[in-house]
């Protein structure tokens, strides 16, 4: 059964959101501030525990905090697991910030559950769908599996998108790839306006 972390501080929303979702045989969890979803997600000594949940659902606006901040601290920190955002905010820029600071997905209330349920199985599948053979390139180890990449024997932390930006660059080698290639192939679900610099941003990373 997949597990599911949802962060909002809207007890009623958390409410409907669990009943829904588990109808649907996730194990839901929830936590309502920044400060418990730290709790969570990081061990006492600040190493991510990768294992413990296989999405968050995360709200942009919390008691103690914002999604962006805590999404950015949590990808700074190595953490890997699919994040998808949720807010009542439906301008742009928010939705370019969400997805610059290491979000998965941005979804806008009011919505369907049914186009979370979609977002959700999307965003899983994508996580999953790797093999679990290692690719190795140079220097560079990937366990896709695992979704963990070694370098010159030395772990690196990459976030989801980035790890799967990596992949694919190394899938590519040799090949001019164009920006609407990446777009098509990394965030087939999002829709990334010409302007963004979300793709600039997750190569910057990787480098």
């Amino acid at each position: 059964m997949k597990k599911i972390l949802i962060v909002d501080d809207n007890i009623e929303t958390l409410e409907v959101l669990k009943t829904s979702l588990e109808r649907h045989e996730y194990a839901v969890f929830t936590a309502k501030s920044c400060k418990e979803t730290r709790e969570l997600l990081l061990s006492t000594n600040t190493a991510v525990e990768h294992d413990i949940y296989d999405i968050v659902i995360l709200d942009l606006t919390l008691p103690d905090g914002d999604g962006i901040e805590i999404c950015s601290h949590l990808r700074l920190s190595g953490f890997k697991t699919p994040i998808i955002m949720l807010t009542a905010r439906d301008n742009i820029s928010d939705k370019v910030i969400g997805l610059d600071c290491g979000a998965d997905d941005y979804i806008v209330k009011p919505f369907e559950i049914i186009e979370l349920l979609a977002r959700i199985k999307a965003c899983l599948r994508r996580y999953s769908e790797a093999a679990t053979e290692n690719i190795i390139y140079g220097d560079i180890i990937i366990n896709l599996r695992k979704r963990h990449v070694i370098v010159r024997g030395k772990e690196v932390i990459f976030t989801p998108k980035e790890l799967d930006l990596l992949t694919f660059f190394i899938s590519q080698k040799g090949i001019p790839i164009s920006r609407n290639k990446i777009r098509e192939e990394i965030w087939k679900d999002t829709i990334l306006y010409s302007w963004s610099r979300t793709i600039d941003v997750h190569i910057q990373h990787i480098r």
